[in-house]
């Protein structure tokens, strides 16, 4: 049986040559390598999208002007800017300019049709397919101190699949308490990779960045931790266990990633708050240490870990899990709260 303690024990048990991994690929140069997706891969500059739920049922991209929510598929259309509809297709094929020209566009009479309320909006999944959802955990000192860990020498990976894939405003509908009921909530920074990135350099690692999320890697800690099933799979990937969003924010618009603020509320009193300063493995390490083992490609996601604060980290007479009716918000700087339910 693998336990959280035997699982992270082992990350803090690695050889020092192993453990000295990270430090040696400041100094690397990416290895050459094609990626898979084909086509430009210029980086999305200066924007901030969103995803929304058509009528029809597909999800596609909205780009946030102030109040207001430019409908790309719409304005696409009126212009005859042909541009992508997709976090997918915007990341994989790239073309981001056409974006940039429609958010241009934002003044004209022409486009006024594309303009949508943002308050009137059924969000979409922004992530639907990605290739990769990679997780690090354990990544906060605050957290493990908390939990009573030693600080891993190198970063636990585990990850979801794309069921778990969340939109903001969305509900997740529990399981039935025979089958979970320690439900926890993780507010995390999210990293979208926007180009193919193996074996990178801790110094060249943001280049690789198209952007940034709130996301949350909710959890069932009895699925996870306990007999019988103790699996870190299940207690992470039950349908909808990770809700992003409500936006994605390019890169250059966030700057320094190590240094955000992020919050957890649940039914509005705050549980999480803390920043991003207190990450162990900063975004270039992170980067750096998961393309040394394989290729991550544009589009694919990471989770960042989360700070103190879990449920999981009080005292066990204190430990009041998620129940149905609960509301939990996540907040990142620049990043915006990505707000969800329980049922």
């Amino acid at each position: 049986m693998i336990t959280r303690r035997t699982f992270l024990t082992a990350t803090t048990a690695v050889t020092a040559g192993a453990a000295l991994g990270i430090a040696q690929s400041a100094s690397a140069k990416p290895a050459s390598h094609t990626s898979k997706y084909a086509g430009p891969h210029e980086l999305p500059k200066g924007l901030t999208l969103l995803s929304i739920s058509q009528p029809d049922g597909s999800e596609t991209l909205g780009i946030k002007t102030g109040s207001a929510v430019i409908d790309v598929r719409a304005a696409s259309s009126l212009l005859g800017i042909p541009a992508p509809l997709t976090m997918e297709e915007l990341l994989r094929k790239g073309n981001a300019a056409a974006l940039t020209r429609i958010m241009a566009s934002n003044g004209s009479p022409k486009i006024r049709p594309a303009l949508l309320d943002e308050a009137h909006i059924t969000y979409g999944r922004l992530f639907t397919n990605p290739g990769k959802i990679v997780c690090v955990g354990l990544n906060y000192k605050r957290h493990a101190h908390e939990i009573g860990m030693p600080e891993p020498r190198v970063p636990p990976l585990f990850n979801k699949f794309n069921n778990a894939l969340a939109a903001h405003n969305c509900t997740i509908e529990l399981p039935p308490a025979g089958i979970a009921h320690k439900f926890d909530y993780e507010t995390e920074l999210l990293i979208v990779m926007g180009k193919a990135a193996r074996n990178v350099s801790e110094t060249d690692a943001l280049d690789y960045v198209a952007g940034y999320c709130t996301a949350n890697d909710f959890s069932a800690r009895d699925l996870q931790l306990e007999l019988p099933s103790s699996q870190w799979m299940i207690g992470k990937t039950l349908d909808k266990f990770a809700p992003i969003g409500p936006y994605f924010v390019s890169a250059d618009l966030v700057g320094d990633p190590n240094n955000l603020k992020l919050e957890t509320r649940v039914n509005g009193e705050i549980r999480q708050s803390w920043n991003t300063n207190d990450f162990i493995f900063n975004t270039q390490q992170m980067i750096a240490y998961i393309s040394r083992h394989w290729t991550l490609e544009p589009g694919d996601i990471i989770f960042t870990g989360t700070p103190h604060g879990v449920i999981l980290g009080y005292p066990k007479d204190k430990q009041v899990w998620l129940k149905a009716g609960d509301e939990i918000v996540s907040s990142i700087e620049k990043l915006g709260e990505l707000k969800f339910r329980l049922a």
